[in-house]
C-alpha cells in the first residue's frame, strides 16, 4: 500500500504537556492550535512523512496570567517565534503498531533532533463513510535545549520549573479523498 495524505481532525486531537513545578508537583497544559501534513500508510508508518506546526500562542494551562507569561520573551517569545515545528527524518518499527519517530523539532529559533514513541491505535470508517486513523504519542524534551531557561531558585533548594517537558499527543486523522 502506498502513502496517502491524511488531515488532522482538530476536534478529536490534542497536544498536551506536563512540567514539574517547585520540584513537588506537575503543571499540565496544551496547545490548542496545530496542523500537520501526513503522508502515510497507517499499517506501516516506516515510510511516512510527518510535518507538524504548532501555534505556540495557543498555549493553555488554564491560568491566563501564566499563559501570558509563557508567551512572553521570558519563555516562548511568540512575537518572534510564533511556531513550533516537527519534521520526521526516520521512523523505526519497534513492536506491533509501535514506532519510534525521529525528527527535527524547531522552537525558539533552535532545531534539535528528538524521538517520540508513536502507537497506531486503529483505522475505520466514521458514520459518514470517511476513513479515519488514530495515533497516540509520547516523548520528553528539555526546554533548556531550546533556550528556554527562565527559572527561579527555591529557598528549600531546587528550582521553580523543571527542565524536562513530557509531551502527549493524540491524533485522529481523516484520509483525504482524491
Amino acid at each position: 500500500m502506498t502513502n496517502t495524505k491524511w488531515t488532522i481532525d482538530p476536534t478529536h486531537s490534542a497536544i498536551e504537556f506536563s512540567v514539574k513545578h517547585m520540584m513537588i508537583a506537575k503543571v499540565k497544559g496544551s496547545f490548542n492550535k496545530f496542523e500537520a501534513s501526513i503522508l502515510a500508510n497507517p499499517l506501516d508508518l516506516t515510510t511516512a512523512e510527518i510535518d507538524f506546526t504548532v501555534d505556540v500562542a495557543s498555549i493553555d494551562t488554564r491560568n491566563a496570567d501564566r499563559d501570558n507569561h509563557l508567551r512572553s520573551a521570558d519563555f516562548f517569545d511568540v512575537e518572534n517565534n510564533p511556531t513550533l515545528t516537527f519534521k520526521s527524518t526516520k521512523i523505526v518499527k519497534t513492536n506491533e503498531d509501535e514506532y519510534d519517530v525521529t525528527g527535527n523539532v524547531t522552537l525558539n529559533g533552535i532545531t534539535q533532533e528528538e524521538t517520540f514513541s508513536i502507537t497506531f491505535e486503529g483505522q475505520g470508517k466514521d458514520p459518514w463513510g470517511n476513513e479515519k486513523a488514530g495515533f497516540s504519542g509520547k516523548g520528553k524534551v528539555k526546554r533548556s535545549d531550546y533556550g528556554l531557561t527562565y527559572n527561579a531558585a527555591l529557598e528549600t533548594g531546587g528550582v521553580l520549573i523543571g527542565d524536562q517537558i513530557t509531551l502527549t499527543i493524540e491524533i485522529e486523522a481523516a484520509k483525504e479523498a482524491y
